[in-house]
């Protein structure tokens, strides 16, 4: 008999709305100024959306900053230093934050003269509202959760393992907290939680749940990611 949840795992998905914030940066000094006091929402946009809108994958720098100062700026070593940070790790968009600007203050104490961005290609910070909405989809078993996720949205994967995880400051996604606490699935949680989200597009990491789930219901190995 497969194991029943006592609280259902309920599928949300989320609408965004992006607007301009009308704060723009020509070179790097401004850039981080602007940073030290931008809203957690603009840091969110600019650091993960490109995880729901990509459906390929893409050598480009996995976020704004890291793309603007590579390819306008040309500071490509501290384009290098952004990009490598793995923005999925923290626990909060503030601790994202304080990191993106440590290390480009970092960077600063070293330079003696900043590039300026050509007229038209200064950053222009964008902010992201998102409006989360209940989906039709939930789920008590792993098969039923298998099955919802064949048939939702990739904004709603990206909520559930990204999203909610980070605008609520927890340390967890949605998934593995479920599984874990309410199925006992300790493995398949723990091999969810170390999924890369690089390198995978959003369809990509479905099939990947998927997998690590079918492999799990069909012969009770550990599940590895």
């Amino acid at each position: 008999m497969p194991t029943v949840a006592r609280d259902p795992f309920r599928f949300w998905t989320r609408l965004t709305l992006t607007k301009l914030t009308g704060r723009r940066a020509a070179d790097l000094a401004e850039l981080v100024e602007h940073l030290r006091t931008m809203p957690p929402s603009v840091v969110f946009h600019h650091t993960h959306h490109f995880l729901v809108q990509h459906q390929h994958l893409s050598p480009e720098p996995p976020n704004d900053f890291a793309f603007w100062v590579s390819n306008v700026l040309q500071e490509e070593q501290l384009g290098e230093r952004l990009a490598a940070i793995d923005t999925i790790q923290f626990g909060s968009l503030h601790e994202l934050r304080d990191r993106i600007v440590g290390v480009i203050d970092q960077y600063l104490e070293h330079r003696k003269e900043l590039r300026t961005a050509p007229v038209g290609e200064e950053f222009h910070f964008m902010d992201a509202a998102s409006f989360t909405l209940p989906t039709q989809h939930h789920a008590r078993t792993l098969e039923e959760f298998a099955d919802a996720l064949r048939h939702v949205g990739s904004a709603t994967i990206a909520y559930h393992l990204f999203e909610a995880r980070l605008r609520v400051g927890g340390d967890d996604n949605d998934f593995s907290r479920w599984l874990e606490h309410e199925l006992d699935e300790s493995d398949l949680a723990r091999a969810i939680r170390r999924l890369d989200p690089y390198t995978h597009t959003m369809e990509g990491l479905r099939q990947r749940l998927l997998l690590l789930i079918e492999r799990r219901t069909a012969s009770g190995v550990e599940a590895r990611p």
